[in-house]
């Protein structure tokens, strides 16, 4: 029996996060906020995607994913998986919209809250988490599920293949580590680049006494207050522990390089966004700059290509992923294969709302069928926001739990959305 998406319901939800720094960094400081897509059908069942912006312009992206509705609404999950790249095409490719990107900006953004809501749904209907399903899929339908164009000549459907049909070797084992001794993580709470001193100090304390042992902070403003702000946290987390350091594509890259040579006494694994999110031969130059320092990015990248060409010219050493700033699930597949293929770990970008939900799926089907290792392989975790979601992410001693409910983690309570809907929820009438 199919089930049709008969409506695509958007809400713009906003939470005033700006007020008190949380999120804080470089070049932001903002209202964390998600454009939600709920995808109704015929059934019991509905599908739940968003994308993840920063307040101002919300509606930007909710008036996008209205505009791309039509290519969902009658028809089936059935249809949509029977075909999985003409449809998202359909939505990444639309021909009277391509012109707002192509595959790039709000109109990508948009087709990732809904491509992202149609997996959601597909994995409540077969009543498996996303992790699992993915994890379970034959090699054919995943293969089959990836837009290659741009790409081939980095990776091909074959070479795609094959790595996914090595990936089955010791997968049960894997799942057993998982399941038993949950996925690393980091924590990025401590170290907003609007927090005084003495909370930066406290929340670092903190979290290395719930088990943390790797953090992040954020750095782009004056570097002697960077330099400050390091030693604080390394004075408190000691010498072994992991400290990756991110400046939100402020810096110029001759300015990055100076800075990292002033940040290198605090022993950083990474410098991640050192630069501007496209400047591809910027990031490789920094990079052969600052080893051992790893350079990371991502979280902004437009899509595929931009991936291709970062890994294709050595410029990271830690390829950040992103649930929602591409094109949803079917993009990031393509990306996490292109990363085992050159050797690049993946520590998924998450923090915002929600994020640490979808991308603890995608870290863990890459451990189990793709990178097949968690060296160098960490979530990012922000404690922010979770309560407001149906299933939220679940740590113990620094480290996920396996998500065990049906879907992608994405949907969000309906209080949750009522009160912080924008700018009618009672929150915004305030």
């Amino acid at each position: 029996m199919s089930t049709v998406i008969t409506s695509v319901d958007v809400h713009d939800v906003r939470f005033p996060t700006a007020a008190a720094g949380d999120g804080s960094d470089a070049i932001n400081r903002g209202d964390y906020s998600a454009t939600y897509v709920s995808l109704r059908t015929d059934g019991p069942q509905t599908g739940a995607g968003f994308t993840f912006t920063n307040g101002r312009g919300n509606e930007i992206t909710c008036a996008a994913v209205r505009a791309l509705a039509h290519h969902v609404v009658g028809r089936s999950i059935e249809d949509i998986f029977a075909e999985p790249v003409a449809f998202w095409r359909s939505l990444s490719a639309d021909v009277q919209l391509r012109w707002l990107g192509p595959e790039k900006g709000v109109i990508h953004m948009a087709t990732g809250a809904i491509v992202n809501a149609v997996w959601d749904l597909r994995a409540k209907l077969e009543g498996k988490p996303l992790w699992r399903l993915l994890a379970e899929m034959p090699t054919e339908e995943l293969v089959r599920s990836i837009d290659f164009h741009h790409i081939t000549d980095a990776l091909t459907p074959a070479e795609a293949a094959a790595i996914l049909d090595k990936g089955l070797v010791g997968i049960d084992d894997r799942l057993h580590e998982l399941e038993r001794d949950g996925f690393p993580s980091y924590t990025t709470s401590v170290g907003w680049l609007g927090y005084p001193d003495d909370k930066v100090r406290a929340l670092t304390r903190q979290a290395y006494a719930e088990g943390w042992r790797a953090m992040k902070m954020k750095v782009g403003g004056p570097i002697d207050d960077d330099v400050r702000r390091a030693r604080i946290i390394r004075e408190e987390i000691g010498p072994d522990a992991l400290l990756m350091m991110d400046a939100n594509q402020v810096w110029d890259v001759d300015e990055a390089i100076a800075n990292m040579a002033r940040l290198a006494e605090f022993d950083p694994y990474w410098i991640e966004e050192p630069t501007h999110a496209d400047d591809v031969l910027g990031h490789a130059r920094i990079q052969q700059a600052v080893a051992p320092i790893r350079v990371a990015t991502g979280e902004v990248a437009a899509n595929r290509v931009i991936f291709k060409q970062l890994l294709q010219a050595e410029a990271i050493g830690v390829m950040q992923i992103d649930a929602c700033r591409v094109g949803g699930v079917n993009e990031v597949l393509s990306e996490i294969l292109m990363a085992a293929k050159f050797g690049v770990p993946i520590c998924p970008h998450a923090g915002g709302v929600g994020l640490c939900e979808y991308v603890q799926h995608l870290a863990i089907f890459d451990y189990l069928r793709v990178g097949t290792s968690l060296d160098g392989r960490m979530v990012e975790y922000v404690d922010h926001l979770h309560e407001h979601f149906v299933d939220p992410v679940r740590t113990r001693d620094g480290r996920y739990l396996l998500p065990e409910q049906p879907g992608y983690s994405a949907t969000m309570k309906p209080e949750s959305i009522a009160e912080y809907s924008f700018p009618d929820g009672p929150v915004w009438r305030q």
